[in-house]
């Protein structure tokens, strides 16, 4: 057991190992409120792939069970989920560049492709006032994300 400098308190590795971890950034999803339950998980899944490749610091370590079997590494920290009307999704687009935070984009035109060629093709062709975000992933510190998202409200 060791002592703390401060109080004279005891402190034990365990107690540490339960402190809840509070992340001084956030990831956050943004959906269009009036997507089917598919276009929903499709667009998050796709949306937060693109954050680990800007932001490696998100990847935690692999994962392995007691028989030593290894598992991908995934984010280090919890993903929430927000859904908003289209307007929302405009208004948090224009305040996560404007504050230059890692953000990956979903457009309705992304469902009528089916590879990453075409998906890439049918957002450059668009200009990003005038895209139709249907979804978008957000990774930043907690307060300048909070802003972002200001308007939306937590996924059901």
């Amino acid at each position: 057991m060791d002592q703390t400098a401060a109080g004279g308190g005891a402190r034990t590795d365990e107690a540490t190992e339960r402190t809840p971890v509070r992340f001084d950034t956030k990831i956050a999803v943004l959906l269009r409120d009036d997507l089917e339950p598919w276009q929903r998980l499709n667009v998050t899944a796709f949306v937060v792939s693109g954050l680990g490749t800007a932001v490696p610091e998100v990847i935690g370590e692999p994962y392995a069970d007691a028989d030593g079997t290894a598992y991908l590494a995934m984010f280090r920290q919890p993903v929430l989920v927000f859904e908003g009307t289209k307007e929302t999704l405009s208004l948090a687009h224009a305040r996560a560049l404007s504050r230059s935070l890692a953000t990956a984009v979903f457009t309705s035109d992304l469902f009528g492709t089916g590879n990453d060629r075409d998906n890439r093709a049918a957002v450059r062709a668009v200009r990003r006032d005038q895209l139709d975000l249907v979804g978008m992933a957000v990774h930043g510190p907690r307060n300048a994300v909070d802003k972002v998202l200001k308007g939306a409200r937590m996924h059901p």
